[in-house]
């Protein structure tokens, strides 16, 4: 769990006047720390920004902070350009306005950015230099490749990475919760003009279908919410797979998922969405499409269904207790 600086912990004991903005100010706070701020210089810039110019010794005992942990607080704040010092005795601390400190921060953070992509460069360059000793000629796939993904920044960075490498097909199961997620994240937009086949098999109720507004009918079908639950995967050119492993927490850190290039697992994923694909007929347009029912779906679909979610999570259980194994080994 992540810090977060919160009204409650912002002990001003002798004063009652922020408890008219404790929502406003645990936003703030909760936003500061997202910024790199630790709780405690996220607390004392808040304190400094709305109430004035304070010495060392009024900080710590308002904040009810350890003394030698609030000199060094306040320095790493002058550093972040976001609190600075008079030269009086005894020594003041001003907050700098809440615009110029925001513009500090992301300023030292894009400098960062920009110093990290210049030695990546040059690494790349030094990379280069020294020559591959495999024997050898030919690359040969001889183990299934799998890769963990954790939060949602990670796991949106790689279906963007894996859809903009796609050359013929790319496959998308999910819930409506899912498909919120990849149209906040602006991934929906990569389907717009695509060049490749792009298939969106979807549960989503009729409220939220505007989020396909901008994409061709044709590439979207809307099928019945209780198939779906928490699976959702993603399938390139029938090469590579990305499936959520933990796909009903709230918090966008806790997702957990996994890409695999493993043929087995990619045909099995790509067996069940063309069994899906097949029961749902396309509407000419998307605001047109009908939940089709449980005795459209069929017994024998059912069952079927069931059988192969079976031998999925059976496929991927075998080859992660295997993958485990290996690594136990070593």
């Amino acid at each position: 769990m992540g810090e977060r600086a919160t009204v409650s912990t912002l002990y001003l004991e002798n004063d009652t006047r922020l408890s008219n903005y404790t929502l406003q100010l645990d936003k703030i706070a909760e936003g500061l720390c997202k910024f790199g701020l630790t709780q405690n210089q996220a607390k004392t810039y808040i304190f400094l920004g709305k109430y004035g110019p304070q010495t060392a010794p009024t900080i710590f005992k308002t904040l009810k902070l350890p003394r030698t942990e609030t000199y060094h607080l306040l320095n790493g704040l002058q550093k972040m350009g976001m609190v600075s010092a008079t030269f009086d005795h005894p020594i003041k601390f001003t907050a700098l306005s809440f615009g110029t400190a925001m513009k500090a921060i992301v300023d030292s953070g894009q400098e960062r950015l920009n110093q990290m992509e210049k030695e990546g460069k040059a690494l790349h360059e030094i990379w280069d230099q020294i020559p591959n000793f495999a024997v050898d000629t030919f690359v040969t796939k001889e183990d299934d490749r799998f890769q963990m993904l954790q939060g949602q920044t990670q796991i949106f960075n790689k279906i963007n990475e894996i859809y903009k490498n796609a050359k013929n097909e790319f496959l998308v199961f999910g819930s409506e919760k899912d498909y919120l997620r990849l149209y906040h994240a602006d991934l929906l937009d990569l389907f717009k003009n695509s060049k490749v086949d792009v298939k969106l098999l979807a549960s989503c109720s009729a409220n939220t279908m505007y989020i396909f507004d901008k994409i061709s009918s044709k590439k979207v079908k809307r099928i019945p919410e209780d198939v779906t639950e928490n699976l959702c995967f993603i399938i390139k050119d029938g090469e590579e797979a990305l499936f959520f492993v933990k796909n009903d927490g709230q918090e966008t850190r806790d997702l957990l998922a996994v890409w695999t290039d493993s043929i087995s697992i990619v045909r099995s994923l790509k067996l069940l969405f063309n069994l899906l694909l097949s029961k749902n007929k396309i509407d000419g347009e998307v605001e047109k499409f009908r939940l089709a029912s449980e005795s459209h779906l069929g017994y024998d679909f059912k069952l079927r269904e069931l059988e192969q979610e079976r031998l999925l999570i059976s496929e991927i259980n075998k080859h992660f207790t295997a993958m485990v194994s290996k690594k136990a080994t070593r």
